[in-house]
């Protein structure tokens, strides 16, 4: 799932620098989106070798605090938050924590691509917060698209040959379906957060500081016991090569999104990134032997179409109100 919380927000510079060509952004997000998929199938390669899920997310979020910390102090960003802006900013890592917590424990239990699929529905979530909170109310076409979205996922689900079956599901089913909307829900809080209470942060600075409440979040869960088991190592060397691999590919595709946000022009090509779900079921067949049937592949380009649809029209209407006044 896009990790970033705000894309957008990263890309307000003082002096905007010249985008790529737009081949040349595409191919970028195309990677990063596997990147982040291929992040997401090493965590389930790892935790079938007996490691905790804890130990996942300390080692990827450790690693990229550390490159982060480093690129803060190079530029000599100042951390100083405003008045207020604290609470939100904590509020903000925690959010982020749990999101981390709740797919990963997803990934765990169900096959990474159903998992990231239901974690993937927060555009959703996001526009129904934002009405609740006195936003503006979702058009008829947010709505159809809204409802499309639920359709594809009623495939992924397999909920009428579910109903119909005389066997029970399985508690690890729910639990991990559970836990990827529960990621879903939280991500959508968070992305609320940024865009109406830390929108004046600096990207990077909001980033850093985020990444750092995660990382003491996960240690202060691992020393408490709130989650036994957590800690646990894996049992071969093919698990620690897992959790390496976790590590590369989301510190390299949070750090090239990082550098590379601002050429990026994301209110164009954002949707790019929603081939995640697409590149984690190719990966998870590949390396995990992972297969959804025929149905749920339906599904889910039903789920990613909807996305990339509902996700193009909310950039492209940004972006006309923000270049409307200029002309």
């Amino acid at each position: 799932m896009k990790t970033c919380f705000g894309f957008a927000a990263m890309t307000r510079t003082p002096a905007a620098p010249t985008p790529l060509p737009r081949h040349l952004a595409v191919l970028v997000l195309l990677c990063m989106g596997c990147a982040f998929a291929g992040n997401h199938v090493a965590a389930r390669a790892a935790f079938d070798d007996g490691a905790g899920v804890l130990l996942a997310i300390l080692l990827r979020s450790g690693g990229t605090l550390l490159v982060l910390a480093a690129m803060v102090l190079w530029q000599r960003q100042s951390l100083r938050l405003a008045p207020g802006a604290w609470r939100w900013q904590l509020t903000l890592g925690l959010l982020i924590g749990a999101q981390s917590l709740c797919l990963y424990s997803a990934v765990a239990r169900v096959p990474v691509a159903l998992a990231l699929l239901v974690g993937n529905v927060f555009p959703i979530l996001l526009a129904l917060l934002t009405w609740a909170l006195g936003g503006p109310r979702p058009t008829a076409r947010t709505a159809a698209l809204m409802g499309m979205i639920l359709v594809g996922l009623v495939f992924v689900l397999e909920v009428p040959a579910r109903l119909a079956s005389q066997q029970s599901v399985g508690p690890q089913w729910l639990l991990g379906v559970g836990l990827a909307f529960c990621a879903a829900c939280v991500f959508a809080c968070a992305l609320w957060v940024t865009d109406h209470k830390l929108s004046q942060v600096r990207g990077s600075v909001r980033s850093l500081l985020t990444i750092f409440i995660v990382f003491g979040s996960v240690n202060l869960a691992g020393l408490t016991g709130a989650l036994p088991g957590g800690f646990d190592l894996p049992a071969t060397r093919t698990g620690w090569l897992a959790l390496a691999t976790l590590v590369v590919l989301y510190g390299t595709g949070f750090i090239v999104l990082f550098i590379s946000v601002p050429r990026l022009d994301m209110p164009r090509n954002a949707p790019v990134m929603n081939i995640e779900p697409l590149a984690t079921l190719l990966i998870g067949w590949l390396v995990l032997d992972q297969m959804l049937n025929p149905g749920q592949v339906l599904g889910g380009a039903i789920v990613v179409t909807g996305i990339v649809l509902l996700t193009y029209r909310k950039v492209e209407r940004v972006k006309a109100q923000v270049a409307g006044p200029a002309g």
